[in-house]
Parts: structure tokens; C-alpha cells; sequence
């Protein structure tokens, strides 16, 4: 007798180790089971072509901007995400649409002798699973993200027309390493040979990791912030949930105002490095044959534009800078690192409201002093431990916080900590809920 949906995924998440739920200890640092799984499956991930994105901060929302400019273009775009907020279906999507609950029992009931024979962890068995479902889907493209670091990860056994690093900032230093070459030296293991890259800001420190790598495959590389800088003309106060930026290409403006649901204080940076990306990726001769079969547009930079105004409802993307609340304001963010996190604070910061309200959670890996650093002082906070087993006890928070001078209460779930900022504020001060993915999936 087949499972039902429920019983599947209680199955998925009782037998696999979950990085996101337990840590370190799900992190495996080889390819071995995802070759494995794929092996069996007959390789679907030979079947489509693909393009890999890595990065500390922007892979996610890149991801996005490329399955929605591929969308535009008129192809069949699949895209795999992690991890997801409150639908385990979010991490697998065609043109938006999440892979049906039937197609997941389904992949498991047929494949579970492999999967416990194999014992993969519960993130190689959703990579297998994403390029089984676009294989059998017949997509034209696939957008893929890295889940962690880029070397070892589970994702990198494809062979992109494209690769993608949108940039290198300290996060998963217990895995990828404690300094930014080593960081970098993790993420560029997805450039491939005589593969382009493109990578979408320059540092000193890691341009030289970049450099090498790509001289060793013979991979032609770009940065993309040496040639495109997007500047924000208006954002959601003047028009919620949208923002207008204008482009700018080696120092000149450059096609029209672009307008997107893209909102956020970093997204200039992904918005670049996406337009670079779709550039490159538009003149590489296998992309231009597949366009051509399908009858699809050349999307750059035309397409692109289309579908960067679309991009929520041709991918679903969520939980970066949403809004989910009014008088006061409520938004949520789901940075969790240093760099993120600055970034968050400084659009704060350039923001006009009255009183802050933060409600905030953390993993119980995270440095948390670095994170605690980019918090402003002047704000009530409101502590909650995400409902995760990885989930930072809300009083340690408390103290930890208390620290750096970060003053408030503790609460016993997120939903209740935001219940009390929203008694709390006045109809102009801002909520922000921010810290970690698993404290935005609560409240989203």
C-alpha cells in the first residue's frame, strides 16, 4: 500500500539526516550518494541543460531572477532551491509550479530499497529527486542552487552551460573555512572546464582563488559589478512590494527604468550580477540552439527585464524583504549573516518609521557574536527560538544579546514574540522579523 504524502515526508525527515534541522552532522563531504542516487536513476541530470549558482549571500534571489528570465524567454524552467520556509514542494518548481505531492510519494515508493541501501542524507535525496522530476518534465533549462559551500555540495554534479558565484562573506565557517579564500576556494569547486563564469562582485581577497580556478578549467570569467551598477530610484514606500532601478553599464545609463517585485536592500548587487549572468548565458551557442528549437525568445536584455517586473509570479519567491503586515509595518528578511545582515540594518536605518520592533532568532551554530555586531541598539527586542532542532534557545539569545547592549524579553515561540511587538508598536513604528529562514517560515 502507497504512502500518503504526510507519511512520505515524516518518512524523509525520520530516516535522512536534515542539514537544515541538525547541523553538521548531515553534511556529507563527497559526492559519493548523490553520484550513487543518480546512477540509478538512469543520470537524469544529463538530460537538460543546466545553469549552477553558489555564494554566501544573493544565490537564492539570483536563482530566481534567472528561472524568471528564462521563463520570460518561453522556456520550460525548472529550479531547485534551498532549503524551503513551509512547503517541503518550494525547493522544486517548473515555472513556478511546485512538484505535485503525488510525483514525491511516488519517487520515494519506487525508490526506496536505493534510498536505504544508499542512505543518503535528506538534501541528496531532494537534488536526485529535482533532476528526476525536470527529466521526466521534459524541461528546457534548469536553474540550480547550491545548497552549501560549492565543491563538496550535492548539486555539483552537473555540467552547467553557466556558473554562477555572486560573492564571498563568512558564513559555515565550521565547514567551508575560517577566511575568505578558503570560503572561496569552496564555492569556486563549481567552475567547470571551459565553462564561463560569472562572478558578481570583486574582492581582493577572492579574486585571486576565482582567477586561478578558472585559469585551471580554462573558464572564461566575468565580474559582474565591474561592468553593471543598478541604482534604486524608488522603492516600496512609493509603490509596495515594487521597487525602480536604473542601470547602468561601464559607468553609463543604460536600456530603460527597470521594474521589479525584487525588493530589498541588496538586490542591486543580485539584480547586476543577474544581468551579467543573462548576457553571458544569451550568447553561449548551445543556449542560442535551445532557444531557436523551442522558438523562444534570446532573453537579454529585453526578456530579462519582463521577467524580473514578473518575478514573484512566475517563481513564487518569498521571505526577502516581504512585507506581511500593515500599521505598523511588518516586514521579514531572512538574512542570518554577517554580510546579510549589515546590509538589512543599513536600509533600516535609511528608512523613515517611528520606534523599531525586532523579533529575532538564531541556528545554534551561527557566530553569534559577529551577527549580534550588525543589530542596532536602539530597537526592543523580542527573542524567540526558531521550532527546529537547531533552534538557539531564546533566553541564551537573551543573554548573548544583552551583551552587546541589544535589550528585551524572551518568548517562547516566534508567533508569540510577534504578537507582542505587534501590542507593542504604534501604527507607524516597523516590525522587522529577521535572524534565520526558520523564524521568516513561521511567520510568512
Amino acid at each position: 500500500m502507497q504512502q500518503s504524502y504526510q507519511e512520505t515526508l515524516d518518512f524523509l525527515y525520520a530516516q535522512l539526516p536534515m542539514y537544515q534541522r541538525v547541523g553538521a552532522s548531515a553534511y556529507k563531504k563527497d559526492l559519493g550518494n548523490t553520484l550513487a542516487l543518480c546512477a540509478h536513476l538512469g543520470n537524469p541530470q544529463q538530460q537538460f541543460p543546466t545553469v549552477h549558482i553558489a555564494g554566501t549571500n544573493g544565490k537564492g534571489s539570483v536563482t530566481h531572477l534567472m528561472a524568471a528570465a528564462c521563463q520570460a524567454a518561453g522556456l520550460k524552467t525548472g529550479m531547485y532551491v534551498s532549503p524551503h520556509y513551509k512547503d517541503f514542494r518550494e525547493r522544486i518548481k517548473i515555472n513556478g509550479s511546485y512538484i505535485p505531492k503525488k510525483k514525491v510519494v511516488e519517487f520515494v515508493s519506487q525508490h526506496k530499497e536505493a534510498i536505504q541501501r544508499i542512505q543518503p542524507s535528506f538534501f541528496e535525496l531532494c537534488v536526485a529527486m529535482a533532476f528526476q522530476h525536470f527529466a521526466e518534465e521534459k524541461v528546457d533549462i534548469a536553474i540550480i542552487e547550491v545548497g552549501l559551500g560549492g565543491r563538496l555540495d550535492s548539486t555539483n554534479v552537473i555540467q552547467p552551460l553557466l556558473s554562477i558565484i555572486t560573492n564571498i562573506s563568512f558564513d559555515h565557517m565550521d565547514l567551508l573555512g575560517n577566511t575568505l579564500p578558503l570560503i572561496a576556494g569552496e564555492k569556486a569547486g563549481i567552475i567547470k572546464a571551459q565553462t564561463p563564469v560569472v562572478i558578481g562582485e570583486t574582492h581582493p581577497e577572492t579574486r585571486p582563488v576565482f582567477e586561478a580556478k578558472a585559469a585551471e578549467h580554462q573558464a572564461p570569467i566575468w565580474y559582474a559589478d565591474q561592468e553593471y551598477q543598478v541604482q534604486v530610484l524608488s522603492g516600496p514606500q512609493e509603490a509596495p512590494g515594487r521597487a525602480s532601478y536604473q542601470v547602468y553599464k561601464s559607468g553609463q545609463p543604460w536600456g530603460e527604468v527597470l521594474q521589479t517585485d525584487a525588493v530589498g536592500p541588496y538586490q542591486q548587487k543580485n539584480l547586476a550580477t543577474a544581468l551579467k549572468s543573462a548576457e553571458i548565458l544569451g550568447g553561449i551557442p548551445a543556449f542560442q540552439a535551445l532557444c531557436a528549437r523551442k522558438s523562444a525568445d534570446s532573453f537579454f536584455p529585453q526578456r530579462a527585464w519582463e521577467g524580473f517586473f514578473r518575478l514573484k509570479e512566475l517563481t513564487r519567491l518569498q521571505g526577502r524583504w516581504q512585507q506581511i503586515g500593515s500599521n505598523p509595518t511588518i516586514l521579514c528578511d531572512s538574512a542570518h549573516n554577517e554580510a546579510g545582515l549589515s546590509a538589512a540594518f543599513q536600509a533600516v536605518a535609511a528608512s523613515s518609521f517611528g520606534q523599531l520592533h525586532i523579533v529575532t532568532g538564531f541556528v545554534n551554530d551561527k557566530d553569534l557574536g559577529k551577527a549580534l555586531r550588525q543589530f542596532p541598539s536602539k530597537a526592543r527586542y523580542y527573542f524567540a527560538k526558531a521550532n527546529i532542532p537547531r533552534g538557539l534557545d531564546a533566553q541564551e539569545l537573551q543573554q548573548a544579546a544583552a551583551a552587546q547592549g541589544l535589550k528585551g524579553k524572551s518568548y517562547s515561540s516566534v508567533k508569540n514574540a510577534l504578537k507582542a511587538a505587534r501590542r507593542k508598536a504604534a501604527p507607524t513604528d516597523l516590525i522587522l522579523v529577521i535572524g534565520s529562514i526558520f523564524v521568516v517560515a513561521e511567520v510568512i
